[in-house]
């Protein structure tokens, strides 16, 4: 019997890492997976470990009998620039 395989697609939320202890990297995080969270050192590991650890909830859901959430709207982030008036 062949079995089939379902790709879903969920936005993710890749932060910059500030705190000085490291070097850049990222947190990820999925609004459709409240405490689903990961990091990676570059962007692609980031990217690497976000699909791995996602695919890695979604399992466990799946074996715990739970349903899997649709997708939300993915959130539109664009940086907006402004004058402010220099102090004289």
């Amino acid at each position: 019997m062949k079995r089939t395989k379902n790709i879903l697609s969920y936005p993710a939320i890749f932060s910059p890492i500030t705190d000085k202890g490291f070097k850049g990297g990222f947190n990820v995080s999925f609004p459709d997976f409240p405490g689903c969270v990961t990091f990676g050192n570059s962007f692609e590991e980031a990217e690497k470990m976000a699909e791995e650890a996602l695919s890695l909830w979604i399992e466990v859901m799946i074996g715990n009998g739970e349903d899997i959430p649709k997708r939300t709207e993915s959130p539109m982030i664009h940086d907006i620039h402004t004058e402010i008036p220099t102090p004289v």
